[in-house]
């Protein structure tokens, strides 16, 4: 495994992020233990959760299995580089009341004290806005992330899925109340989705922001979907599915999957080192399912991709180009 420092912390990191979604809905207990375990003998120490993952009636429970593994001791908490998010509303389903959800002090602090119990933990190494709230002034924000620091609660914040000029906001913010501010962005970046280049990506290098891209295969667009139902596997759902019903889009993924099958690479493992050789990313969010998608996605971090492969995929999936000149002469 490599390891980078995260953001312009001294934080070391994996550079790949072990996601948690699936924890709970898709994947049981016992096969999230063992794929976290796996994760942690290959090497990756980066672990990211959120308090809503879980969902429905039962937000809150992948929190529960990590914190159900961190419980079997073997120094796996000290091991871990534990990521949550805070903001979506934790109360029951049609029981939602104000100040259950965003990110108000109040919902900060209830919302901390929650994800540690669930997580069986002392503290979370980078505790993150899971969206902007524009209600909320950031000066609130990071009066009580400063608290919960100072409580040894949390070590950093993070964002997630912020536009450019609120990272700017929120660290200029920080920095006038000599908060250390945000340390990571976590925003949605693939080859089929470049936009985070423009904008998003510049200001998170200009404030020492860590980028850590989540669905790096576009929900499966880019894992190989039109040769899998050739031969007969599983269909294409959600954000996948969606693209591919545009003609335009399943011709740009059809080019995509003949250049890699003639250099010999797997699709979803092409995407994941793609991203790794991109500026300011710290590594990608991987979400597996089951053990061998968790040892698809190690692979990645060993692949290096030729320059006529990076050439030809540009070409494919072109970027925005810089702002302002993607939008102006």
């Amino acid at each position: 495994m490599e390891y980078t420092q995260l953001g312009r912390t001294g934080l070391k990191v994996s550079r790949l992020v072990l996601g948690t979604m699936n924890f709970g809905p898709q994947t049981d207990e016992p096969t999230s233990h063992a794929i976290l375990d796996s994760a942690l003998d290959a090497g990756l120490n980066f672990v990211d959760t959120a308090n809503v993952y879980g969902w429905g009636e039962n937000k809150g429970r992948t929190e529960e299995i990590i914190g159900s593994w961190f419980a079997k001791g073997g120094e796996r908490r000290d091991k871990v580089v534990l990521a949550t998010k805070v903001y979506g509303n934790m109360a029951a389903d049609g029981d939602a009341w104000p100040n259950h959800d965003k990110l108000s002090a109040v919902n900060i602090r209830r919302a901390v004290d929650a994800s540690l119990k669930r997580l069986q933990a002392d503290y979370i190494d980078l505790y993150q806005f899971h969206h902007v709230d524009r209600s909320t002034p950031f000066e609130e924000i990071w009066q009580a992330i400063d608290v919960l620091v100072q409580q040894g609660k949390i070590l950093y914040a993070g964002s997630s899925n912020f536009p450019g000029y609120k990272i700017a906001q929120a660290n200029e913010a920080a920095a006038r109340r000599g908060s250390y501010g945000l340390v990571s962005e976590q925003c949605l970046y693939n080859l089929a989705e470049r936009r985070a280049e423009m904008e998003v990506i510049p200001a998170a290098q200009e404030y020492g922001l860590g980028v850590i891209p989540w669905s790096p295969l576009h929900g499966g667009l880019l894992g190989g979907v039109i040769k899998k139902e050739a031969q007969g596997g599983r269909r294409a759902s959600g954000r996948a599915a969606d693209s591919l019903a545009n003609t335009t889009i399943r011709a740009q993924i059809q080019s995509y999957e003949d250049l890699l099958d003639k250099h010999g690479l797997e699709p979803g493992e092409a995407a994941l080192a793609w991203l790794l050789t991109r500026p300011g990313v710290t590594g990608p969010i991987v979400g597996p399912r089951t053990a061998e998608q968790l040892e698809s996605a190690l692979r990645a971090v060993e692949l290096e991709l030729s320059e006529e492969v990076l050439t030809s995929l540009d070409e494919i999936f072109p970027g925005p180009g810089p702002s302002p000149e993607a939008f102006a002469w």
